[in-house]
């Protein structure tokens, strides 16, 4: 997602484009996820996890040579929405894990697991602003490449099927989702867990521009600063993977939208005083990481407990609604902000969403206390 977003400005002028086209890479991507990942859990909860996680990664590694090839900015973003066929393993891998433990435990192995994902983000811009400073853009998809072929050759040698035959048809199974759709629990551990990371989504939208053309930074600057998020997204999911089951997941969800919202509203608070700089406006998302790495885990393990037979279909339709929400957030920062706006458009806009986060979680806390679950 974010290895080639230093990149941004070299490929606008490769591609003899402007930068909101090529930031469709960013939005449009995020939306053709939250599409696929609709049809993806209905279908992996019919066919199984393990043949819909390789299918998507084989996809993923001849998009990726598309774009590697494109010719124009119109081949290159088609080839870019069809690697989120890559979708299938983020998805899935949480469905796994549901189908094996129960639920405050999925929320600790979950935050363990994306602990460990986040590594690559925070290594990823850094590396991709000094590969588009070395060898041009395409270095980056060609990481891409090498480690979607080594993440599909150690999923084929190891992942067993975990998910047990419905014994559903596939009309079936998608007709399943009006029993999730009509649940108020589902429905607020979806929107926290879509507040709290869309402040995230409208960074990845917006950042790239308030490096480059607010602050001045290279390629290999920003890639540097980009990933702070990624290290407060690392320690939130590690303090997710040791606390969950002590404090259970709402609590955790509810500690992390409000570190969410304090990072943006810290942040909102020292440019109107005009002390902004790109060390406060990247240090403070390192709160919005953290709050991520708190809310996500587990907001996704509520999601996908409140109807157990039906986890991978959950964390599609889950997942869809926290994508799309991002891919909007993202567009949207990338059309509102600008040389003259500074970074107040794209700051106001992550405090707004990280605060409706907390009114989401809340209202599922009052949900349960009424059922006494």
């Amino acid at each position: 997602m974010n290895i080639f977003l230093p990149s941004l400005p070299s490929m606008t002028i490769y591609f003899q484009t402007n930068y909101s086209m090529m930031q469709l890479s960013v939005a449009g991507y995020l939306g053709a996820n939250a599409i696929l990942q609709i049809l993806i859990g209905p279908i992996s909860d019919k066919l199984g996890r393990r043949p819909v996680i390789l299918g998507g990664l084989a996809v993923f590694l001849i998009a990726t040579l598309g774009c590697i090839y494109a010719s124009n900015v119109i081949v290159f973003l088609t080839f870019r929405m069809v690697q989120t066929a890559v979708v299938a393993a983020m998805v899935l891998s949480r469905a796994v894990v549901r189908d094996m433990v129960p639920t405050n435990e999925a929320a600790s192995m979950i935050g363990y697991v994306t602990m460990g994902m986040t590594v690559v983000p925070m290594l990823g811009p850094a590396l991709g602003g000094i590969l588009d400073q070395a060898f041009g853009w395409q270095s980056s998809f060609w990481i891409l490449f090498l480690v979607g072929l080594l993440i599909l050759i150690i999923t084929w040698a190891d992942l067993g099927e975990t998910k047990k035959n419905s014994g559903l048809s596939l009309s079936q199974q998608f007709r399943e989702y009006p029993e999730l759709l009509a649940s108020p629990r589902f429905w607020g551990y979806s929107l926290s867990s879509a507040c709290s990371s869309g402040a995230f989504f409208a960074y990845l939208g917006g950042a790239p521009f308030v490096a480059t053309d607010i602050f001045g930074l290279t390629p290999s600057e920003m890639g540097l600063f980009f990933g702070a998020p990624a290290v407060g997204y690392f320690f939130g999911n590690y303090f997710s993977g040791r606390f969950s089951v002590r404090f259970g997941i709402n609590r955790m969800i509810l500690w992390g939208c409000t570190t969410c919202v304090f990072g943006t509203g810290m942040s909102v608070m020292i440019f109107f005083l005009g002390l902004g700089s790109a060390e406060s406006f990247f240090g403070l998302m390192t709160f919005v990481g953290f709050g991520n790495g708190l809310a996500i885990p587990n907001a996704t393990s509520g999601a996908l407990s409140v109807r157990p037979h039906l986890a991978g279909t959950a964390s599609g339709l889950s997942g869809a609604i926290m994508l799309g929400g991002g891919a909007g957030l993202s567009a949207l920062a990338g059309a509102l902000i600008g040389t003259d706006s500074g970074a107040f458009p794209l700051l106001w806009l992550m405090f707004v969403t990280t605060s409706l986060g907390i009114f989401a979680i809340s209202a599922v806390i009052y949900r349960e206390r009424r059922l006494n679950v």
